[in-house]
């Protein structure tokens, strides 16, 4: 019998370091503990196995009995547990919405402390929804600010998945999470970060078909798209839902940020950029390369904005462009005014 253990032990012992999940090692010991009761069964007394598998089948009936009743004991207490949990549930009132649990009060005391934001912004925040396009450099920094700040619906829209170049600045992305949608990998960094906001991922590309009915559920976007034909689209469509669009862009060493508002008077993307810039003049981060944190820095300022504009704090940057220069340490603003002609928001 101490040789079956001592088996046992051993099975359990190599799929552990192997990584089999705790199920496939259950499963190896109740074939082992079969085939020793089948040898029981079906040699005769006396046999050389059975008689180095203990001789008789008694002991190892009894031990079965003793695990299948520790088994059906922790069975029932997992039940009774849920049960009990699931009845707690019920009877406790749902939070109103924009109400603050302990957790949450505790969490965004320093959003509440802040007299431009005080309880009424952080209120704001919690009741709004913010979709944001593209979980890559831009997108992922701001991602985990928004949903730090607690920010209560989060969208999420992107159709690619995580590769081991993105990591160097990708930073809501891990290691483990090479091949998955960038939107679930984004997903459980916020819901891990915060989990009383609630995320949307959309695995997709954003197309003129769906963008209507997408930007209609929200309140705000955020554009970390990294190619021209996205961002007029996006352009497009946060004009005809009469959504504030803050926009980012990167090269290199040098990141732009901007708040597009027709809707209150401020110019759209294409009063600043009328046509896309010519095939070369514009190379993407794969071909000019990009300085790992400088999404960080530019998508941070995106999730301030987002958060002035909600909250109605402090002077967005509606009508400005901010130019931040890494390589030498400046940033500077130029003034960005409404086109007349312009073909999206002109007239």
């Amino acid at each position: 019998m101490a040789l079956i253990l001592a088996l046992a032990a051993a099975l359990w012992g190599i799929g552990h370091l192997m990584g089999a999940p705790v199920r496939a090692r259950m499963a190896m010991l109740g074939f082992l503990y079969v085939a020793v009761l089948g040898l029981h069964l079906l040699l005769p007394a006396g046999h050389a196995l059975r008689a180095a598998t203990g001789g008789t089948a008694a002991p190892w009936l009894i031990l079965g009995g003793v695990v299948a009743l520790v088994w059906a004991y922790r069975r029932g207490l997992a039940a009774l547990r849920a049960r009990a949990e699931e009845k707690e549930a019920e009877a406790a009132p749902e939070p109103a919405r924009g109400s603050f649990s302990g957790t949450e009060l505790e969490r965004y005391a320093r959003h509440i402390v802040l007299r431009e934001l005080g309880g009424p912004g952080q209120k704001a925040l919690k009741e709004a929804r913010v979709l944001v396009i593209g979980a890559g450099g831009l997108g992922a920094p701001a991602l985990q600010y928004l949903a730090a700040a607690g920010v209560g619906t989060i969208g999420v829209i992107d159709d690619d998945r995580v590769e081991n170049a993105n990591l160097q600045r990708q930073v809501i992305h891990r290691d483990a999470d090479i091949g998955l949608p960038k939107v679930f990998s984004a997903e459980a960094a916020m819901r891990a970060q915060n989990p009383a906001v609630e995320v949307r991922p959309y695995h997709r590309r954003l197309t003129e078909e769906i963008a209507a009915d997408l930007f209609a559920d929200y309140d705000l976007v955020l554009d970390g798209s990294d190619n021209s034909e996205t961002r007029y689209l996006v352009n497009r469509a946060a004009l005809g839902a009469g959504l504030p669009l803050v926009s980012g862009a990167l090269s290199q060493w040098e990141g732009q940020l901007s708040v597009f508002d027709p809707a209150r008077g401020g110019p759209c993307y294409r009063c600043l950029f009328p046509e896309p810039a010519a095939p070369g003049l514009a190379p993407s981060c794969a071909e000019a390369g990009v300085l790992g944190p400088l999404p960080g820095v530019v998508g941070s300022m995106m999730a301030v904005e987002t958060v002035k504009l909600i909250a109605g704090a402090g002077a967005v940057l509606r009508g400005e462009m901010l130019i931040y220069d890494a390589l030498w340490g400046e940033t500077r603003k130029i003034a960005v005014a409404r086109r007349a002609d312009c073909p999206d928001c002109g007239g």
